[in-house]
């Protein structure tokens, strides 16, 4: 240890004056506890012994820079998302159309109308905002809104089916993402799983043998974030239904992702809609509005009255309701569908639809961008995924500006990247960058050029 070292370490008001020039937007106190910081490091280096000499004081103040803006950057913020994944779940999955974000936006800087009814001047329902939406595109009766899928199938089968057996596929035993169990969620509502069939193949018998004294439901559950391919076979929703119903019980399906869209016109195969199910004769549907649907987070729950409304007086509901702001987004999002606007304004039927052309040429664009500013790209054919536990054995085709940086490692450039303010996540395959195109706004390829062009220096 150097103690002449320790002596001669900047004072922290030495440093603030040319810390705080270099940063203006950081707050007093972020700029000071960033310089504390620094020189508590240094501190520490020296005692170590892993430093030997001080560092220059324009060293010493970047380093601080970084630590006060580092600081004062919103730990959930924007990404460039150029993986080509749709609905990414660890990016937020579905993008919002502008119409969603501001109305959330206009909710969340007003008051408004969240459980008030204009009409009598008296307190009114936050269900009632979005209800009549979704029973115009579903075709159901009644609907509920919660904050996510997973809590919707927590109320229904908590209002429903505890103390009783809900029978459900063994091959449809699903574990999504955040260890989301669907047997761990039957006993969390106090019901018994009673599994029928086998692995590859349930048919409507298998649940006809089940059915005793002690069953509260059928449920169907869609597998969304896996599929069993070859010697397979599954129940028919209207005969479940009309089994079901037989015997004077409910059938309930959870569609995961759930779709108001067709998306065979995408080329898009074998998903299921909310109001087909509906059809079918399903009670209760269950999906999400963050996913297929394009929305905000939320559980959307359609169907028949009589159950919906029993979930409503259910004193669960009032712990899993949503908030004014995913009210207002929900609302705008099923306005899209309603008017026959959400192909073309909703960002995540908008990126599904890109034909294969449209996003050759956006990658051709973000190459001629890069090379502008020395960067090395070619425009090569990529698989999209849709994403979201969502059509997992089907890929888009896509395209993407693959980089061979010249200056450092594909991994290295990777992280770089990341570490941005506005940080941009991409894919690395064959030892290049790959920034796929499909989930790249318009007005992002300048600043992602800008980007990599920097960080690969």
């Amino acid at each position: 240890m150097d103690k002449a070292l320790l002596r001669n370490i900047p004072r922290v008001d030495e440093l603030l004056a040319p810390v705080r020039a270099l940063c203006p937007n950081a707050s007093s106190a972020a700029v000071t506890a960033a310089v504390r910081r620094t020189l508590d490091a240094l501190r520490k280096d020296i005692l170590s012994g892993a430093a030997r000499e001080l560092p220059g004081r324009d060293a010493l103040c970047a380093l601080a820079v970084a630590y006060a803006r580092s600081t004062e950057t919103p730990s959930l913020r924007p990404v460039i998302n150029a993986t080509g994944v749709v609905l990414h779940t660890n990016l937020g999955r579905a993008c919002l159309s502008e119409r969603a974000a501001k109305a959330a936006a206009d909710a969340a800087a007003h008051y408004s109308t969240l459980e008030y009814d204009i009409e009598s001047g008296e307190r009114g329902s936050r269900s009632a905002h979005v209800e009549a939406l979704l029973c115009r595109l579903s075709g159901a009766e009644s609907a509920l809104v919660v904050n996510n899928n997973a809590a919707a199938v927590l109320l229904l089968l908590t209002a429903q089916a505890a103390g009783g057996e809900v029978i459900v596929s063994r091959g449809e035993l699903v574990e999504i993402g955040g260890s989301f169990r669907v047997p761990d969620i039957m006993a969390a509502c106090g019901a018994v799983l009673r599994e029928v069939g086998t692995t590859n193949k349930t048919r409507a018998a298998d649940y006809a043998a089940a059915i005793g004294e002690n069953t509260r439901a059928l449920m169907k559950v869609h597998t969304s974030n896996y599929r069993v391919v070859g010697f397979t076979e599954s129940a028919d929703r209207a005969e479940l239904a009309a089994l079901a119903h037989s015997h004077g019980l409910p059938f309930f399906e959870d569609l995961g992702s759930g779709s108001l869209f067709d998306l065979e016109a995408f080329g898009i195969h074998g998903e299921p809609t909310v109001q087909g199910s509906v059809r079918a004769g399903v009670d209760v549907v269950t999906c999400s509005g963050d996913k297929l649907l394009g929305g905000p987070q939320a559980g959307i729950l359609v169907g028949k009255k009589q159950y919906i409304d029993a979930l409503k007086r259910h004193p669960l509901t009032r712990a899993l309701r949503v908030d004014k702001l995913t009210l207002a987004a929900l609302e705008a999002t099923l306005r899209a569908y309603a008017d026959g606007t959400a192909g073309n304004t909703l960002p995540t039927l908008a990126m599904l639809a890109a034909p294969p052309d449209t996003l050759r040429e956006r990658a051709e664009t973000l190459c001629a961008r890069l090379a502008e500013k020395g960067v090395c790209a070619e425009t090569v054919s990529e698989e999209d995924a849709v994403g979201g536990g969502s059509v997992p054995t089907q890929t888009l085709p896509g395209y993407a500006a693959a980089v061979t940086p010249r200056a450092c490692r594909v991994d290295e450039l990777a992280a770089r990247l990341r570490q941005r303010e506005v940080p941009v996540v991409a894919r690395i395959a064959h030892e290049r960058l790959l920034l796929c195109v499909r989930t790249l706004r318009a007005d992002e390829l300048d600043a992602l050029a800008a980007a990599v062009a920097e960080c690969g220096r």
